[in-house]
C-alpha cells in the first residue's frame, strides 16, 4: 500500500473528530523547519536566500516540541533547509517518535547514507527525499551535476536499512510529462514506498522565476502525466488532490492545513508566503487575514498557487466532509484514467514558455543580484541567540 495501515486510521480518525467538533479550521500538517540552510543551491528555491547568520540559526529540540505539542497535527513535514544539517536533528525525530506522531522528514539524501546511523527504522519515520524527475531533470533542476545518482544512492541505503522512504517531485515549466513517468516507474523499481508530486511555487526570491507554471499549464501537464497510469504507481498523496491537479476538481485553498513553524515563529499565511509571524499557534490561527489568501481572494501572490500545502488539506477535509467526498476518494484510489486525448498530449513536443539555465546563471552573476528577504529587526536578533 501507499501508506501503511496505522497511518491511514490515525489521520482519518482525527480529521473525522475535528468534523464531528465543528472545527472549521485544523491542523493536518506540521511543517517544522528546524534550518534554512542547505548543502544545495536549487534555483527554485526560497529558502536558502538569508544573511549568514540567519541561515546558520537552528531551532532547539525544545522549541520543535513546544510547536509540536501546540498544533496537535497528527503529520510532521520537516523541510528546510536540508533538516539532516541540523546537529540535533536525531533528538527531534526521538521526541516526534516518542510522541507518535507520523514524519516525513525531507532530504536531498546527499547526506543520507552519512547520518543514516543516527536514526532506527520506525513506522512513524519516513525519509522524504528530494528527487525532480529522472537523472538529467533533477540535476538541472538542483543545479549539481551527479546530485541524481547520489540521491539514489541514499534511497538505496535506507531502503536496504528497513527504513520508510517516500520521494518528493517539484515539477516546472517545460517539463516532459513522459520522462516523468519513466521516472515514476524507475522509483517503484528502487524500492520507495510511495511518491510525492507538486507543481513549484514562485517564491519572490527564487533565482529562477521563468519556470514556474500557471494554473492551465500545471493542469495540462498533470493531466497528461496522471492519466493511463499504472497499476504499479503509488502515491503518497489525498486521490482527490491528484485529481485537483489533472483539472477534474476545484477546490478553495485551506492554508491553515500545514501550518508553518521555523526559526522565526509560526508564519503567516503557510509555507510559501511570509506576511508576518504569530508567537504562538493560537495566535497564528485567530489573527491571520485567511480571506486574504487563495486564488478566490484576489491576492496576486495566490494567483497560480497549486502546491500540496494549501489544496491537499482541501481534499482531505472533502475526503470526510461528505459520503459522495468519501465514495470518490475511494473511487479515485483504484482508479487508472484512461484518456485518448492526454495520450495525444504526451506525443507533442514540450517546451518551456522562457529558456533557462539555473547551472550557468546560478555559478555567474546572479547570485550577486539576490537580496535577502527582509524580516522584522526583533525576530532577526532573537534568532542570534
Amino acid at each position: 500500500m501507499a501508506v501503511p495501515v496505522s497511518q491511514m486510521w490515525t489521520v482519518a480518525s482525527y480529521v473525522l473528530r475535528q468534523k464531528l467538533a465543528g472545527r472549521e479550521r485544523y491542523p493536518l500538517v506540521l511543517m517544522l523547519e528546524p534550518l534554512f540552510r542547505c548543502n544545495l543551491a536549487c534555483a527554485g528555491c526560497g529558502k536558502i536566500q538569508y544573511p549568514a547568520h540567519i541561515l546558520k540559526t537552528d531551532l532547539s529540540v525544545e522549541d520543535c516540541m513546544k510547536a509540536v505539542d501546540e498544533c496537535e497535527a497528527p503529520m510532521v513535514s520537516i523541510p528546510g533547509g536540508e533538516p539532516l544539517m541540523h546537529p540535533q536533528i536525531d533528538k527531534i525525530v526521538e521526541g516526534l517518535v516518542a510522541r507518535k506522531k507520523y514524519i516525513y522528514l525531507c532530504t536531498n539524501a546527499l547526506l543520507l547514507k552519512e547520518k543514516l546511523h543516527l536514526f532506527k527504522p520506525s513506522k512513524y519515520l519516513s525519509f522524504s527525499v528530494h528527487v525532480d524527475g529522472q537523472k538529467e531533470h533533477h540535476d538541472f533542476s538542483v543545479c549539481r551535476e551527479g546530485g541524481y545518482e547520489l540521491a539514489l544512492d541514499g534511497i538505496r541505503e535506507a531502503v536496504a536499512a528497513g527504513f520508510r522512504v517516500t520521494t518528493n517531485t517539484t515539477l516546472f515549466d517545460g517539463a516532459d510529462p513522459n520522462s516523468v513517468r519513466t521516472f515514476f516507474d524507475e522509483m517503484m523499481e528502487v524500492g520507495v514506498e510511495s511518491m510525492m508530486v507538486s507543481p513549484g511555487y514562485s517564491y519572490d526570491k527564487a533565482p529562477d522565476q521563468k519556470h514556474f507554471m500557471g494554473r492551465a499549464r500545471t493542469r495540462r501537464l498533470f493531466r497528461a502525466m496522471l492519466s493511463n497510469r499504472k497499476k504499479t504507481w503509488r502515491f503518497n498523496q489525498s486521490p482527490l488532490f491528484l485529481e485537483y491537479l489533472m483539472g477534474k476538481r476545484s477546490y478553495q485553498c485551506t492554508p491553515w492545513g500545514m501550518p508553518t513553524y521555523n526559526i522565526f515563529g509560526w508564519q503567516k499565511p503557510c509555507y510559501l508566503l511570509q506576511d508576518g509571524y504569530a508567537e504562538t499557534y493560537k495566535e497564528l490561527m485567530e489573527t491571520t487575514e485567511w480571506a486574504s489568501y487563495g486564488t478566490e481572494s484576489g491576492n496576486p501572490q495566490c494567483a497560480n498557487c497549486m502546491v500540496h500545502c494549501g489544496y491537499e488539506p482541501s481534499s482531505v477535509d472533502d475526503t470526510f466532509g461528505s459520503l459522495r467526498g468519501f465514495v470518490d476518494t475511494v473511487k479515485a484510489t483504484f482508479a487508472l484514467y484512461p484518456d485518448k486525448d492526454a495520450l495525444a498530449d504526451l506525443d507533442r513536443d514540450v517546451r518551456p514558455v522562457h529558456s533557462y539555465n539555473p547551472l550557468v546563471q546560478i555559478n555567474g552573476q546572479i547570485e550577486a543580484q539576490i537580496e535577502a528577504p527582509a524580516a522584522p529587526q526583533a525576530q532577526i536578533e532573537e534568532s542570534r541567540v
